[in-house]
């Protein structure tokens, strides 16, 4: 397949995989469409027309055209200039790579990381959180996650690759919607008693068993194995962390549980304030599920040669 027929369906596959439901992506689509509609010819210019189709502002072809036949894909879960230049190195030593592939954004990717957390809003809103209390929490963090961001010199391993002439993208909202969308029915189906039942349940999961082996594993970070599992929360997609102030309103709307991929000092303090059990699953673990997951969807069908690097190992559920 090209890499724009790759990418159109890795984005597809965020879409129905997404825990806000399809309905609302296709209206954010299309709120997309009408603000382009309204903009001034100048303003047209400066737009990401990507957008129009694509939800995920996290999630980029970075460099290439989007028509060369892709078979051969170097996977990674962070691509910087030393992968870019390894890539490089492959091709030299007589292993094809026609694309690299990174789990988290870079370049403009990167740059415009923080818009697609506005989508935490209405995954916390279907669980019960008042819908203005979740918007006006995420309208400040978002804010601040921009700033952050708008000092970094984001377009490095991007400048690589088109040195090297390589073909290269980014997967970061879609491969996560995988992972949360795997793991919530998994919990909700098997209806874990206790945190150490909840425990059980993600170490027979491959990649989580990969983990603890490298000393990374699946941890309770509040809470005990003995306390109970209850209402499980599965937060693991929308950029990055959501506002820390958000866990008063998760424990009134009867969530026990929060299963992460990671957790800020700040925020385990107010969970822990909130009387609220935190799992971490695993930050590289998690982000492994959801690639793993993510090139299930595209390969169905359409075999590719992966090469691992920077944290990722390939574990595939196809048949």
């Amino acid at each position: 397949m090209t890499l724009r027929e790759l990418f159109k369906k890795a984005i597809e596959a965020g879409i129905a995989n997404d825990p806000r439901g399809r309905e609302t992506v296709l209206k954010d689509l299309g709120r997309a469409e009408k603000e382009y509609a309204d903009l001034k010819p100048e303003e047209k210019e400066l737009f990401d027309r990507e957008a129009l189709v694509n939800p995920y502002s996290d999630s980029r072809i970075l460099y290439g055209s989007g028509d060369p036949e892709i078979a051969h894909v170097l996977v990674g879960i962070d691509i910087e200039v030393g992968e870019v230049l390894l890539a490089e190195t492959l091709k030299r030593k007589g292993r094809p790579v026609d694309l690299i592939l990174s789990h988290h954004p870079e370049g403009t990717a990167y740059a415009t990381l923080y818009s697609v957390m506005n989508m935490q809003s209405d995954i916390l809103s279907r669980f019960g959180v008042p819908i203005n209390i979740a918007e006006d929490l995420m309208d400040g963090r978002m804010r601040e996650v921009e700033r952050r961001l708008m000092p970094l010199n984001h377009t490095r391993a991007v400048d690589a690759a088109r040195l090297v002439d390589i073909p290269f993208a980014c997967l970061h909202t879609p491969a996560d919607n995988m992972v949360v969308t795997f793991l919530q029915k998994l919990f909700d189906d098997a209806r874990p008693e206790t945190l150490a039942d909840l425990m059980d349940i993600i170490r027979g999961i491959p990649e989580y068993r990969t983990g603890a082996l490298n000393g990374s594993g699946p941890k309770i970070i509040t809470g005990s194995k003995t306390r109970k599992a209850g209402r499980v929360f599965v937060d693991m997609t929308g950029g990055t962390e959501g506002s820390k102030e958000i866990f008063s309103s998760l424990a009134s709307a009867g969530v026990n549980t929060i299963v992460g991929m990671h957790i800020s000092e700040e925020h385990r303090k107010e969970a822990e304030k909130n009387h609220m059990n935190v799992v971490i699953a695993g930050h590289i673990s998690s982000d492994n599920l959801g690639v793993n997951l993510l090139l299930d969807e595209i390969t169905r069908g359409c075999p590719l040669n992966i090469l691992e690097c920077s944290g990722f190992t390939r574990v595939t559920r196809n048949s």
